[in-house]
């Protein structure tokens, strides 16, 4: 059970942001452009700090983008559940928005891999699908049109709200997401704005959009009783807490990031929580004791 809760709550940390090594590595080993925004983070469940993540936000105006995310688990909980998972997108920024040219997601669990491939065209459309395992590289046909047309990824969908945020927009947004076997829309809705405090747990202090967020079946392989992340999301719906992350904007000539993460069940609270941002210009540090 708690291995389910942890994955599935993690699950739904990477549906609101993006080989074998761990997040810290995969931070550390990458080369990545001048004016990328560099974020880790630490996750929190039950109060225990079980995960270690990272994002990588690189999207100049008019040019292409490209966004990474990782994370894994770490202590006891690595003992019990020992899982690492990336998510890349990188595409073009038009002048109509935001597209995806690869998405890109890995998963490791007790050493065995899973690495899924997404390809889409400057139009809009999906064109490609591989799956791979330790056992094989499968470029499966592409799924049904309804399945996928119009589609974008959930990097690309978050890349597009934190750019609407910097903006001076609110995070009010709905983008549809092709997973590998269902369709759904993906929602973002402004709560309000609150002024947060840099803290212990976060470095950040200043202005941020809170945000929920909701995903909703639109088409494919849906169970009639939410499982997984829908499940953990429809719990917290019946505690009056949908998943929520805190936007800020952070960089005065970049996109908004995100600062904090929430997500409730009726197992308990999930925070993720920002330890550490720069772009080469602004770094923000925890203090060391």
């Amino acid at each position: 059970m708690i291995k389910g809760l942890v994955l599935s709550a993690l699950a739904g940390v990477v549906l609101v942001v993006a080989g074998g090594v761990n997040a810290a590595a995969t931070a550390q080993n990458a080369v990545f452009k001048p004016g990328t925004q560099q974020l880790t983070y630490e996750v929190y469940a039950g109060g225990v700090n079980a995960v270690a993540a990272t994002l990588q936000v690189y999207a100049p105006a008019d040019s292409e983008y490209k966004l990474s995310f990782s994370a894994g688990t770490k202590g006891f909980l690595r003992a019990l559940a020992p899982w690492d998972g990336t998510f890349e997108t990188h595409g073009w920024q038009l002048k109509d928005g935001v597209r995806p040219e690869l998405h890109r997601s890995s998963a490791i669990w007790r050493e065995e891999e899973e690495v899924k491939e997404y390809s889409y065209n400057k139009n809009g459309d999906f064109v490609g699908y591989t799956v791979r395992d330790p056992d094989s590289t499968v470029e499966r046909d592409l799924p049904p049109a309804e399945l996928t047309q119009g589609t974008i990824d959930v990097l690309t969908a978050t890349l597009d709200v934190m750019k609407d945020i910097a903006a001076g927009q609110s995070c009010d947004s709905s983008s549809e997401v092709f997973d590998g076997k269902r369709r759904f829309a993906m929602k973002f809705r402004l709560e309000g704005e609150e002024q947060l405090n840099a803290s212990r747990y976060n470095v950040y202090g200043g202005p941020s959009q809170r945000c929920v967020v909701e995903v909703t079946p639109v088409a494919g392989e849906w169970h009639k009783k939410p499982r997984g992340w829908m499940s953990i999301q429809e719990q917290g719906r019946m505690k009056g807490k949908l998943p929520t992350v805190w936007f800020a904007k952070v960089s005065p000539d970049k996109p908004a990031v995100p600062v904090k993460v929430r997500v409730t069940s009726e197992y308990g609270t999930m925070f993720m929580h920002l330890v550490g941002y720069t772009d080469g210009a602004t770094t923000l540090a925890q203090a060391q004791d």
